[in-house]
């Protein structure tokens, strides 16, 4: 009996396991679809104070976007060209706002280096980007690099570049997913999309 009993613990423990692992490398998430729902996480401004995203998600249709931290000259290009594109954009009925596991003192710098208007999220724990299904293991030289920016938080995952269209129920009308992240989705294609999800 004990035995049985130790076999049945080692199996549930195995599955919890696997369910939490998140993926080797960036070709092996699990993304949520189109008509999927985004979770209501709670998460830091860059003020440091807590965020509910479902209440930011209620007020507007947003454009979602999960970049990888603020040390990464690729999302930084992506930033500033979503603040250009902003102005067409909110005149599209949207918002943006960017998540990355950055902590928060550090989203204030990005806010300032890249003339970010729009809203700044901190997921140092992972919290949504693992839920969302975009999380994957961090090669080892990148490990020191988001360690020091989580401030110690994040020492083992990276986000897939990603840019989730929302609507004010939370659910997913397009996305955009690029395991190589040098490859973003533009500002003008963004906008088409947009002006086509009208």
């Amino acid at each position: 009996m004990k035995k049985l009993l130790f076999i049945f613990l080692v199996t549930i423990t195995t599955v919890a396991n696997a369910q939490t692992a998140i993926p080797k490398s960036a070709t092996d998430i699990a993304p949520l679809l189109i008509g999927e729902k985004i979770p209501g996480i709670t998460l830091k401004s860059a003020e440091n104070t807590a965020v509910q995203l479902s209440d930011l998600l209620k007020e507007k249709k947003t454009v979602l976007v999960f970049y990888r931290g603020g040390w990464c000259p690729y999302c930084n290009l992506h930033l500033q060209a979503l603040a250009e594109a902003e102005k067409q954009i909110l005149a599209e009925g949207f918002q943006i706002i960017a998540i990355s596991p950055d902590a928060p003192a550090n989203l204030k710098m990005t806010e300032e280096k890249d003339k970010v208007k729009y809203t700044l999220l901190s997921d140092s724990k992972g919290e949504l980007i693992k839920a969302i299904g975009i999380a994957y293991e961090a090669p080892e030289n990148y490990k020191s690099v988001i360690n020091v920016h989580s401030n110690g938080v994040n020492t083992n995952f990276l986000p897939v570049p990603s840019v989730f269209v929302v609507n004010t129920e939370n659910e997913i009308l397009f996305e955009y997913i690029s395991p190589d992240f040098k490859h973003r989705i533009s500002e003008e294609l963004l906008v088409s999309v947009l002006k086509n999800l009208k």
